[in-house]
């Protein structure tokens, strides 16, 4: 039986015949989603930065201060985490293209950080410096950091739930729930007709982003089909746990990220968007919904419902579409 997982470094050598069609799908479009920083004139927005409250460049700054180091920790969970354990010659090389994405990103908000007057030096310590922040960054590199420190039989089934584990941690939450958190808040400026051009990059990092989600989403489903042992009631609950955990350290972040709100937005909403956002993500590994809140950003809408309805434990891969271009 064709296996996505393996370790074997003459496998995976071929491209053709291609065993993962949304694979090779997903990497010729993320090719053609290509794009540069500089491409958007972000320059135009400074006026825009200049009439802000302190509140809202705090947001921003906020932001930033997240994203640029998370970036390439989502690196780190690919090169040591995913690359090694798939044997996929399509995989491969979507993993090479999104990894080259996530650099990508790191230099977009470089790029915000170079335009806007925003202290760098805080900015950079806020990850560790943060309570909320560095909490969500620990909890991430605990997956990574089994997978780089020590030994992982890909072949057992303890080994492939660890596999899952990390692809949970850094695409379904990290991913899939804390950046999508972010991105609204991000998009949410340009709704108030500020920061356009930023919200423009912000545009263009979600359309891969949200591939980034597709391929591992397909990927967790091809591991569990391909592997039904690894399916277990008691771990699929585990699974449940540890994005629900992820909620509420998003929640908290979000207290320190608008502690005292700004127009049109506090702590609450976005929390609200971050538990619709769970919800989603759960009903995509077909868990039953948790929260059963509306989204109070509903011009987020299409970036947030992008994949079709699974069952954690009778994963079909090919239930998934791939666009022709991602929204």
């Amino acid at each position: 039986m064709t296996s996505i997982l393996g370790t074997g470094i003459t496998e995976g050598l071929l491209l053709k015949p291609v065993t993962y069609p949304w694979a090779y799908e997903l990497y010729n479009q993320a090719v053609a989603n290509t794009w540069f920083p500089h491409e958007v004139q972000l320059g135009e927005d400074l006026s825009d930065f200049g009439r802000m409250t302190d509140d809202e460049r705090h947001a921003l700054t906020h932001l930033m201060s997240y994203f640029n180091p998370n970036e390439l920790l989502v690196n780190k969970a690919l090169a040591f985490g995913v690359y090694p354990y798939v044997n996929s010659a399509e995989c491969h090389l979507y993993l090479a293209k999104q990894m080259w994405e996530e650099a990508n990103h790191c230099m977009a908000f470089e790029y915000v950080l170079e335009t806007f007057p925003i202290d760098r030096a805080a900015a950079y310590e806020s990850h560790i410096s943060v309570p909320s922040m560095a909490a969500k960054e620990q909890f991430e590199v605990n997956f990574i950091r089994r997978m780089t420190e020590q030994t992982l039989d890909i072949s057992t089934v303890e080994g492939k739930q660890d596999f899952v584990r990390n692809l949970v941690a850094y695409n379904v939450i990290l991913e899939g729930i804390w950046f999508y958190s972010g991105f609204m808040v991000a998009l949410s400026f340009r709704q108030r007709n500020l920061l356009r051009n930023f919200g423009s990059l912000i545009d263009w990092i979600v359309r891969d982003e949200s591939l980034h989600l597709k391929f591992g989403i397909n990927l967790i489903l091809t591991v569990l089909d391909e592997n039904p042992e690894v399916g277990t009631e008691e771990f699929a609950e585990e699974i449940r746990g540890m994005i629900l955990k992820a909620v509420e350290m998003e929640e908290a972040y979000n207290r320190d990220l608008l502690p005292n709100g700004i127009l049109g937005m506090n702590a609450d909403y976005i929390n609200q968007y971050v538990k619709y956002l769970a919800d989603r993500r759960l009903e995509e590994l077909g868990f039953e919904s948790e929260y059963n809140v509306t989204n109070p950003a509903k011009w987020m809408a299409t970036a947030n419902d992008t994949l079709q309805l699974v069952n954690f434990f009778e994963s079909i891969n090919t239930s998934y579409e791939v666009n022709a271009r991602a929204k």
